[in-house]
């Protein structure tokens, strides 16, 4: 079973499509590890996209402030602000299904999904030392997470905990082969917004019989994004890091 697993959308449409159509033909089934609105101009778009392809989805921390089950006192200003503007672009079925959605950790077959860590969604997982512990709370061999919108993640092989890394800027993808007795965690990046100074869309495909993780990479089109955010009345800053991918 091929798996395409996604996190931090952040209503980026012209991302998501990108990731879509480079991921074609590659997977059966989509999951998603949170926060589908935020940032970005087309929350709608994105959310009815998620409610309808992707199964299992966990609760990311824009999608809780803009549904009103969290505050937004944690947020900067420009956070804040898109989320009160989301919230105006959504109808009341949209923002219940933000509501609806379950914190994480969520079983999928053979592995596990989560926003921030098992233990709690809010926190940002970013070193080894920080995901250190969080493997003792592992309910399988295999997670992907999100949050931190940094694509590459953990592993722990005999008590030794290291680092996975991101593609490098002069690929589109790497395959990780899993090996027994080895505890990972994946973290797939930001759809909508990276943050590892890498502007391009970021995902992972699983393949559960070939156990293999591939981080991918692709190219949208950022410059049309960024006009959409000015246009649409949001802080010019959401458009301009998009391009430098931070």
């Amino acid at each position: 079973m091929q798996f395409l697993i996604l996190s931090d959308l952040h209503a980026n449409w012209r991302a998501l499509e990108a990731v879509l159509a480079n991921a074609e033909g590659k997977y059966r089934q989509i999951v998603c590890c949170g926060d589908i609105v935020g940032y970005n101009p087309n929350p709608a778009k994105v959310l009815e996209w998620t409610r309808t392809h992707c199964a299992p989805v966990v609760r990311g921390n824009h999608d809780k402030a803009v549904a009103g089950v969290d505050d937004l006192e944690s947020f900067n200003d420009a956070a804040r602000e898109s989320a009160l503007w989301t919230i105006g672009k959504l109808n009341q079925e949209q923002l219940g299904y933000l509501r609806e959605l379950p914190a994480g950790p969520s079983l999928v077959p053979d592995f596990q999904i989560w926003h921030g860590s098992p233990v709690d969604e809010d926190e940002y997982l970013s070193t080894a030392q920080e995901a250190a512990p969080l493997f003792a709370n592992f309910g399988a061999p295999l997670a992907f997470f999100g949050h931190t919108h940094l694509q590459g993640g953990f592993f722990s092989k005999y008590g030794r905990v290291g680092g996975i890394p991101q593609v490098p800027r002069e690929r589109s993808e790497i395959v990780f082969e899993l090996e027994p007795d080895v505890l990972y965690m994946f973290n797939p990046g930001s759809v909508g917004q990276p943050r590892d100074r890498d502007p391009r869309a970021a995902y992972a495909i699983y393949d559960s019989e070939k156990r293999t993780v591939a981080l991918r990479r692709v190219e949208y089109p950022v410059k049309e994004t960024a006009a959409e955010i000015k246009d649409a009345g949001l802080p010019e800053v959401l458009g301009l890091r998009l391009f430098v991918g931070f």
